[in-house]
């Protein structure tokens, strides 16, 4: 079910740059263009033309009423909210502990500077709702805004046929600190969010994922607001060797196929035995699974089992990756965490599948995909905060380095910002 590869076609089929596979299509991006252009001129009108033709119906009202987000406590069980309750307060507490505290840093009585830390005034979140609810996406996107200090967060989800959204993404919204819900969805959101319409305020940034149409129109509206990240489809990779249990490493790859068919399963073990009876296992665990159709493309058509030589030659091949994901289900995996250098979130060990951190463990699931683990990083409080740096000189420092300044300002053919400092100096 998974095909097998060496080593150097892993390397060309998934690695090399020049095949790596584009998250959207034109033909997408130009829809979406369109979207976003006919929702910027025509406002309103626009979204629920798209709202109406792609939801199924145009709601009573955009924003969900505080009768709405109250009767959804009452429509998810008590069970249910308490793990979502749990799940917050690891997210919670892992993210507070990335807070910064604006600084000041005197160089001499003459010279100060610093950087004031302050948060993003309006962010919004896409959440989807379509045949598939995510309230573990609400919470890793709005609880690091809400510890960031954001003024005004806000979520959209499409309503099912423009009825009412999942009131399970209303809980964790609650749950979350999110302060308003839209009943919108699709590229038609994103442009809502990121130009307004009558009533609703464009945000500052944008995150959470979405489909392909999502992501183009994420692309499109960054430079007018923010965007977390183009999310490509998600990936794991397992390093195992003799130690590992393939019913162990088959179930993490069958998690990680079923979001979709174009997710990407791969597997490095240093045994052939240890693939071997993984594969076995794929098929059986594969025939009981409810969404079996969707895993088994993913599995066949953009998944890879690959033997290794060494766990050397493992971390090599990952590191080259970047992977999403990266479980460890080695001997000793604590010990070489070291050898990694690019991934979005690392799982060690054999009792520490991707799903851990998916929901529970605090640390962000929202990820860096499709190699950019080599320069991004995953969602944090940091991308819901503006650096601001100042300096202050006194009229003695600045004529200390008046000519170095004015030295540099010649070299680069700029007078007029020699000129400033000589002014200061007469």
């Amino acid at each position: 079910m998974i095909p097998v590869y060496s080593v150097e076609q892993f390397k060309t089929a998934f690695i090399s740059r020049k095949t790596k596979k584009q998250p959207f299509d034109d033909k997408v991006m130009e829809t979406v263009k369109e979207v976003i252009e006919n929702v910027k001129n025509r406002g309103e009108i626009a979204l629920k033309e798209y709202t109406e033709e792609f939801d199924g119906g145009i709601p009573n009202e955009w924003i969900v009423t505080d009768e709405e987000r109250n009767a959804a406590w009452k429509a998810v069980s008590p069970a249910v909210i308490e793990s979502l309750q749990k799940a917050a307060d690891n997210i919670r507490s892992f993210h507070s502990k990335q807070l910064q505290q604006s600084r000041m840093m005197e160089m001499t009585p003459e010279i100060v500077s610093g950087q004031l830390f302050r948060p993003i005034e309006r962010v919004g979140v896409y959440v989807p709702g379509g045949k598939a609810v995510y309230p573990s996406t609400v919470l890793m996107n709005a609880i690091p805004a809400a510890l960031a200090g954001v003024s005004e967060i806000v979520m959209t989800t499409p309503a099912r046929d423009g009825v009412a959204i999942s009131p399970i993404l209303s809980v964790a919204a609650d749950i979350a600190g999110v302060h308003t819900i839209y009943k919108m969805g699709g590229s038609q959101a994103i442009a809502v969010l990121a130009y307004g319409i009558d009533g609703i305020t464009p945000v500052d940034k944008i995150v959470g994922p979405g489909n392909a149409y999502v992501a183009a129109a994420k692309s499109l509206v960054f430079g007018d607001v923010g965007i977390d990240m183009i999310a490509g489809p998600s990936e794991v990779a397992i390093i195992a060797d003799e130690s590992a249990n393939p019913r162990f490493i088959a179930a993490d790859l069958i998690a990680q196929a079923e979001h979709d068919e174009k997710a990407r399963p791969f597997v490095f073990s240093t045994s052939k035995r240890i693939l071997e009876e993984t594969m076995v296992e794929v098929e059986k665990q594969c025939a009981v699974l409810p969404r079996k159709e969707i895993a088994e493309v993913a599995l066949q058509s953009e998944g890879a089992a690959v033997f290794v030589e060494s766990i050397d030659e493992a971390f090599k091949l990952v590191n080259a990756l970047a992977p999403e994901h990266l479980e460890l289900q080695i001997d000793n995996a604590l010990a070489q965490l070291s050898k990694v250098k690019n991934a979005g979130s690392v799982f060690i060990g054999h009792y520490t599948p991707e799903s851990v951190g998916d929901y529970f463990a605090g640390p962000n699931h929202v990820l860096p995909t499709s190699g950019t683990a080599r320069f991004s990083s995953g969602l944090s409080v940091d991308d819901f905060i503006k650096k601001t740096t100042y300096v202050y000189y006194s009229e003695q420092a600045l004529q200390q380095a008046a000519q170095h300044i004015e030295s540099i300002a010649f070299e680069e053919q700029l007078e007029g910002h020699a000129r400033a400092v000589k002014v200061r100096m007469e």
